[in-house]
């Protein structure tokens, strides 16, 4: 099977769509102030892949007109939201010295590096918490069987929630396995009920 690997500026150019131009940074900068924005999130500019499929044009000049037709404000209002968040960007900017960055710097490389090196401790300590049960981590030759810890006398695996999607590299694990998903503000856990 061969395999071929087209850039986005090459769809373009079949397209027939000339590059933007921007200072260099600025795609990356206004990236991040439309992702915290929302500037063109559904609500804001239309569901695009539903839209495109609305759309019986070929051409990008018809797709402009037809998407301005349907949506006359929403470019406005994107704009006017990536701004405001830019602005706000410019303010913090404007507020950073060595301080504030090292701090940033400090707790990336030691405080997130280390609590998402050791979360599977909290995780197993805050289940055991729950259960009320004592716990405790795996020593290096359980480690090398996959187990993390244990609860009470159950042995336990903790694992990402994708890897219940993973059925065809899943370990030989033999432990019940406590699996996490990251969340925004938290990390939920589902586990059998059969820890004891």
């Amino acid at each position: 099977m061969r395999k071929l690997k087209i850039k986005p500026n090459d769809i373009r150019e079949y397209l027939e769509i000339e590059p933007i131009d921007l200072p260099k940074y600025a795609a990356s900068l206004l990236n991040l102030a439309n992702r915290f924005s929302g500037g063109t999130r559904p609500r804001v500019v239309g569901q695009m892949t539903e839209l495109i499929q609305e759309f019986s044009g070929r051409t990008i000049d018809e797709w402009e007109k037809w998407y301005i037709e349907h949506y006359p404000d929403s470019i406005e209002e994107a704009t006017r939201r990536v701004r405001n968040m830019i602005d706000n960007f410019r303010r913090v900017l404007d507020e950073l010295d060595d301080e504030n960055i090292r701090t940033w710097v400090n707790d990336l490389v030691i405080v997130q590096t280390f609590i998402g090196l050791k979360f599977q401790e909290a995780i197993i300590a805050k289940l055991a918490e729950n259960l009320d049960i004592e716990y405790r981590l795996a020593n290096p030759e359980e480690e090398a069987k996959g187990i993390d810890g244990f609860i009470g006398e159950t042995p336990v695996s903790i694992k990402p929630a994708t890897y219940e999607q993973m059925n065809n590299i899943k370990d030989n694990i033999n432990a019940e396995i406590i699996f996490y998903e990251k969340k925004k503000d938290y990390i939920l856990i589902e586990y059998n009920h059969q820890i004891k």
